[in-house]
């Protein structure tokens, strides 16, 4: 299914949003809850899935819904439809503060590797899928875990990401990066979870016990505040306390 053309703007700095505009009978799909506004003639229904194939039968569409459970998606995704007849408008935003990430799948190849709860929105059309990382070490102690959502189609896709947003593109390059600080990456780009350094730098370097490493020919997008670290930067009790925070040890080098 060809995706709907949506245009769009992305307002704020901190804290941003996405005001998609929807022609008479196009339809942007998103997570439930993430709506901020919408004009009047916008509808909104909560269906089975992304939409992505109407023909699809039942048992089937259910199925591929269910494979979201295991992202920590629910089954379920809102649709909202302009039902007027002129332009209409409606916006989203992320459920902590960050920067919306557009990406026209188009000319990304067809297809993006996001964490989990990277997706806000996209044009209807767009596949909603599972990545099961091929290397069980990535899973067991990854930031990204073992099941990464596939964004599959050639429309617009919104991803929310936390504090500021980076795209490092790699040619024939490894970059080594803090678990849980990737947002997205082309397919073609190999993920690995590999260990931080020696025994003495995991224990007290408060760099944490692994790195993520990203390697091949491509782009990855990454963001400086996932949302692990900005719970723990916020909470009276959390890491940031004190400069040893991050060690595991940290609690005991505390006065």
């Amino acid at each position: 299914m060809k995706a709907d053309e949506i245009d769009y703007q992305i307002s704020g700095h901190d804290v941003q949003l996405v005001e998609v505009t929807l022609d008479p009978k196009e339809t942007v799909i998103a997570e439930g809850g993430a709506m901020i506004y919408m004009d009047p003639a916008i509808v909104f229904e909560t269906l089975l899935g992304d939409g992505s194939t109407p023909n699809q039968g039942f048992m089937n569409k259910l199925f591929s819904a269910g494979s979201r459970i295991l992202t920590g998606e629910s089954i379920f995704m809102t649709h909202f439809t302009n039902q007027g007849k002129t332009p209409q408008k409606v916006a989203f935003a992320g459920p902590y503060p960050g920067s919306v990430v557009p990406l026209d799948l188009e000319k990304r190849g067809g297809q993006l590797i996001a964490q989990k709860n990277a997706f806000l929105c996209a044009a209807k059309g767009t596949k909603l899928g599972l990545h099961l990382n091929r290397k069980l070490g990535s899973g067991l102690v990854g930031g990204e875990g073992f099941i990464l959502q596939s964004l599959t189609g050639d429309g617009m896709v919104f991803l929310h990401a936390g504090g500021t947003i980076v795209e490092k593109t790699l040619q024939n390059e490894k970059l080594r990066i803090d678990t849980g600080c990737i947002v997205a990456y082309e397919p073609q780009l190999n993920l690995d979870i590999t260990q931080s350094g020696g025994m003495r730098s995991m224990l007290f370097g408060g760099e944490g016990l692994f790195l993520a490493t990203i390697e091949g020919t491509g782009h990855v997008w990454l963001q400086s505040m996932p949302i692990r670290k900005f719970i723990r930067s916020t909470s009276p009790t959390g890491d940031n306390r004190r400069k040893g925070g991050r060690s595991i040890l940290g609690s005991f080098l505390e006065d």
